[in-house]
């Protein structure tokens, strides 16, 4: 993940640069935004089910590891803190990259343990990364997304500084050098299926929630510089109209057959890719966006747009890193085009927010306002398309300039939500119906338990309603009722809001979103 770059990219220009060039050519938002313009916009109650995601990113140590070379205990004790601190704000799930640059936070039999982690690549830390993450965020009823970069090897050119076993020392001819970095090359058919075991083994051994890629296929185009394929392109371009045509192909493959894979291994399982946020101009293609931007279809040769049409995500989260009114690249025209993109298509749209730009030095006067980032939701509560945000990245979550994020949440993350039920797995079976039991003797608050029965599936956390008069025979299991998520492992459930004279249920929930019967009524009077 990084932030976006310009309609027109200038190869003297690093990534954040450009995106600074994006943001300096600014417009008024529409009428049609003026409600999602406001600065003290009064959003609707909000979905029960909405996907809440942090990005925590490894690579250059940017989020998590916070330097190379930490003790285990301080590594585990960070982390932790990391998805506590995403719990209290109201997130259901994290998006943690786990293979940055060809190299593995866990024991991978195919690649080295990463630099990022250890200080120096191939080190063996001592202890399962992966496996501590994963436990750690589901004990804490977050899910968890492994975030996979499927081709850049290192975030400098030479290979010989690799370490000696390095695949990609060991077969120089799938890989090159561009840009500053080295890649494999997607048109190499042995380099593309070594990417996809090598993060398939991570998918085979953990209990992941979700397989993730970002923004990063073909790299970043340099002006005067093409990807160095040739010889690829000679031996397996064959039948393509052009190289761009057989490019696009190379990566399709990669998209589908992941998906294919995945599915296969955990079913439940969810795949998708946060893409760059414009696939193309309508300048270029009716059916394109209103924009004058940079074509991930065209300059990544990810046909981004073709997945969602194809089936073969369940998500996509495009990087929206553009504030509402921006000329070339309007955030408020950009939300409703990927929502017509893919409403009817079974692919979950969420959409990714540049967190990074609220309040930071050098960024343009609505990224000054810290109700620019609210809006943004606001206005994705009037697209039913929309279920979820991805935050991008922690560390500035958690420095919150300007109050961004704190009154974001209070805009629309007030109640507890749900992750959204992927269409394809909303048939299968729910929990058991679970018990909710009054205090014991000297105690306080509500015990939730599994409910019984043979084959039911173990619950993820337990969902409590709370109504302030008798809710009948049928309580309405509504956002507006679902007054906290708790994660099976705790089991106890305390009202913040005090239980003078209120009627609880709850029910139980599995790691996809799928929600039980509800509980027998309880009346706690005190």
């Amino acid at each position: 993940m990084a932030p976006s770059p310009p309609p027109s990219p200038n190869p003297a220009l690093s990534r954040r640069q450009l995106m600074a060039a994006i943001g300096a050519v600014t417009a008024a938002a529409t009428g049609a935004l003026a409600v999602a313009s406001s600065a003290h916009a009064n959003p609707p109650a909000g979905a029960k089910h909405q996907l809440r995601g942090l990005w925590i990113a490894s690579v250059v140590n940017i989020d998590w590891p916070a330097a190379p070379g930490l003790s285990p205990e301080r590594l585990r004790a960070d982390f932790i803190s990391q998805l506590d601190r995403a719990r209290t704000l109201g997130m259901n799930a994290v998006f943690v990259q786990i293979r940055p640059t060809a190299d593995a936070f866990w024991p991978s039999p195919l690649e080295p343990w990463s630099q990022w982690l250890t200080g120096t690549q191939g080190q063996d830390p001592g202890w399962d990364p992966l496996d501590f993450m994963v436990r750690a965020a589901h004990e804490r009823a977050l899910t968890f997304h492994a975030w996979f970069n499927p081709y850049r090897v290192s975030m400098q050119p030479d290979p010989t500084r690799l370490v000696p076993n390095h695949p990609a020392r060991l077969h120089p001819e799938w890989t090159v050098s561009y840009g500053g970095k080295l890649y494999y090359n997607p048109g190499v058919p042995e380099a593309r299926e070594f990417c996809r075991r090598a993060m398939m083994d991570a998918v085979h051994r953990y209990d992941i929630d979700g397989v993730h890629f970002d923004d990063y296929f073909y790299p970043y185009p340099i002006a005067g510089q093409d990807f160095p394929d040739d010889a690829a392109f000679t031996a397996y371009g064959t039948g393509f109209p052009d190289r761009a045509a057989w490019r696009r192909h190379n990566v399709d493959l990669m998209v589908r057959e992941m998906k294919d894979l995945v599915r296969a291994v955990r079913p439940e399982a969810a795949f998708g890719i946060s893409p760059f946020g414009v696939w193309r101009n309508d300048t270029s293609d009716p059916a394109g966006s209103a924009t004058t931007a940079f074509q991930s279809y065209d300059g990544l040769h990810a046909d981004t747009r073709g997945w969602v049409h194809n089936g073969w995500l369940d998500y996509i989260a495009p990087q929206l890193y553009w504030n509402i009114g921006l000329a070339v690249a309007d955030y408020g025209r950009l939300a409703p085009w990927w929502a017509a993109q893919t409403t009817g298509t079974g692919t979950q749209l969420w959409i990714g927010q540049s967190v990074y730009k609220a309040g930071a030095t050098g960024q343009p006067a609505p990224w000054q306002d810290p109700a620019e980032l609210s809006r943004h939701l606001t206005l994705n509560s009037t697209l039913d398309a929309i279920s979820g945000d991805i935050l991008f990245s922690a560390k500035d979550v958690w420095a919150d300039r300007l109050g961004s994020v704190t009154r974001m949440a209070a805009d629309h993350w007030q109640r507890p939500a749900l992750v959204p039920v992927l269409p394809r797995l909303a048939s299968g079976a729910a929990p058991a119906r679970p018990l909710i039991l009054p205090p014991r003797h000297g105690e306080s608050g509500l015990r939730l338990s599994a409910g019984h029965g043979s084959g039911t599936r173990r619950p993820f956390q337990f969902a409590v309603y709370r109504y302030d008069g008798h809710p009948g025979p049928r309580p309405p299991l509504s956002a507006e009722h679902l007054t906290a998520l708790v994660p099976a492992s705790e089991g106890r459930f305390q009202d913040p809001a005090g239980t003078r004279n209120a009627w609880y249920v709850a029910t139980a929930v599995d790691r996809v979103g799928r929600e039980s019967r509800p509980s027998a009524t309880m009346h706690l009077s005190y």
